[in-house]
């Protein structure tokens, strides 16, 4: 369990930092040339990653796609690169998804070691057997979605910003609506 809460987020960190380098130090000069494969990239992410995740029946599945459509924010941020904070507001998503990520992780692990189980159908009545541990998971979820005034609101609010002051008004309305669609299924889900 450890080993899949660990290797859930260290990818995607690591992923990102690659990227960066790549796409910002050797390609500097035709960087505009990748926009468009990341702009894909990015939209495929968020669209896909989301409306797959409201299908799933299993809490980590739920959370691995959800994470797939997360990503997508992050090569926002190094398609807008050093210009409009685009690098700031990309490390500044990732602590803030890094944190309630392993947070969200943490809960589904301890309610798997009690229950035997990921169904996301078994956390009905969560609250009243564990209310503690309830308020945990709709805590981590609702900040992933970006729900103000949790921490990922401001992650998300920062990203979208930059965005929007580089020009990628297109970006920023499919982020927008992706994470509402995110909303709905970590509410439906907890």
């Amino acid at each position: 369990m450890v080993l899949f809460l660990n290797l859930s987020v260290t990818s995607k960190v690591a992923a990102s930092a690659s990227a960066t380098r790549i796409f910002d130090i050797p390609f500097y000069f035709s960087s505009n040339e990748w926009h468009l494969i990341l702009e894909i990239l990015a939209i495929l992410s968020m669209i896909l990653g989301n409306l797959i995740a409201i299908t799933q029946t299993s809490m980590k599945r739920m959370l691995a796609y959800s994470s797939i459509g997360q990503i997508g924010y992050v090569i926002i941020g190094i398609i807008v690169g050093d210009s409009n904070d685009g690098y700031a507001s990309m490390i500044t998503y990732m602590l803030f998804y890094i944190s309630m990520n392993l947070g969200a992780f943490a809960c589904i692990v301890l309610f798997g070691l009690r229950t035997g189980t990921d169904n996301i159908r078994d956390y009905a009545g969560l609250y009243t057997k564990d209310p503690f541990l309830a308020l945990s998971l709709a805590l981590c979820l609702l900040s992933l979605g970006g729900l103000p005034p949790l921490a990922g609101f401001f992650g998300k609010l920062y990203l979208f910003w930059c965005r929007w002051q580089a020009g990628l008004y297109f970006l920023v309305f499919i982020g927008l609506l992706t994470s509402v669609v995110s909303i709905y299924y970590y509410i439906k889900k907890k």
